[in-house]
């Protein structure tokens, strides 16, 4: 895959001609950005295992994103620029350290506008010895054209459905077309990844996770979220495995946009009971005590 001279990786369609060096909306240029790569404890546990288990996802942080979400708690890296310049040669490296390290799967985290080099790199290293799942993490802003090409390179996708509310996807992300996009994305995940498979040890082999983090004051927006995820399960007759997310925590901009709170106990269980009475019940719902700090890791550079 060559660098766009004008980039349409993304939904954004930006045009940025990255082939000169020009960064696009995601904040991507020419030069390939990478902030950590380690093994991650703190995924679901089909994907990193139990707690106490010594392996874990083998996770790689790309510089940049499509989105750019007022309350990224990973702002440092989607949203100004931390991040070291590194080629393809040595992002191949990098998966395989990962894999010897006793990583479960690569799961790589917002790739979409480094794909020139992704693609390379996960081939060149399947070539050498690459054998565990790939995760696509992505916050499910996706063109479906782009999830279609991936069919043969990733197994797993760890996807987001974040808001319903065309406004709300405006305001706290810039994409009022957020919600269509994503749905778009997420058919297409489910049609070409199917129903999930586990390993013996129960660690996921393929098929697609929805994600949905609840955000303090916006509980309708997540019961609506709650009954698209239902209807995506009728419509496609594609099983998946939802995750409902109790972790946020006021970063970034967080406040400026009102959300200057961690959510209550019963904002998050009136989302969870209502996946219940949907027939959500194949995934996870985190603890309440999920929402600390110290689960977002430290964007050191560590294996890069």
């Amino acid at each position: 895959m060559q660098l766009p001279v004008q980039c349409r990786l993304c939904p954004r369609q930006c045009g940025a001609n990255r082939a000169a060096g020009e960064a696009g909306r995601c904040g991507a240029a020419d030069t390939l950005l990478v902030a950590r790569a380690a093994l991650h404890h703190w995924e679901e546990p089909c994907l990193s295992g139990p707690p106490e288990a010594q392996t874990g996802s083998g996770t790689v942080f790309f510089t940049g994103c499509p989105l750019g979400c007022c309350y990224c708690q990973n702002y440092p890296i989607s949203q100004q620029g931390l991040g070291k310049a590194i080629d393809a040669a040595r992002l191949e490296e990098i998966f395989l350290e990962l894999q010897a390290a006793g990583a479960k799967n690569l799961n790589l985290v917002t790739a979409t506008q480094w794909l020139p080099w992704v693609l390379p790199a996960l081939r060149g290293a399947r070539a050498r010895g690459l054998h565990i799942p790939v995760v696509y993490n992505t916050g499910g802003y996706e063109r479906p054209q782009v999830v279609k090409a991936l069919a043969r390179d990733v197994d797993i996708w760890l996807a987001d459905l974040k808001y319903a509310s065309p406004a709300l996807g405006a305001e706290l992300s810039g994409a009022e077309d957020y919600n269509r996009v994503a749905l778009a994305a997420l058919r297409q995940m489910l049609e070409q990844t199917g129903v999930p498979r586990f390993d013996g040890e129960g660690y996921l082999q393929k098929g697609v996770i929805i994600r949905h983090l609840v955000l303090p004051g916006h509980t309708a927006d997540s019961l609506e979220v709650v009954r698209q995820m239902a209807a995506l399960r009728q419509q496609t007759g594609v099983a998946f495995l939802s995750s409902f997310m109790s972790q946020f925590t006021p970063f970034y901009q967080a406040s400026r946009h009102g959300l200057n709170r961690r959510i209550t106990s019963y904002e998050y269980r009136k989302v969870v009971d209502a996946a219940i009475a949907v027939g959500l019940t194949d995934g996870y719902m985190q603890e309440k005590s999920s929402a600390r700090e110290e689960y977002t890791p430290p964007f050191d550079l560590e294996g890069v």
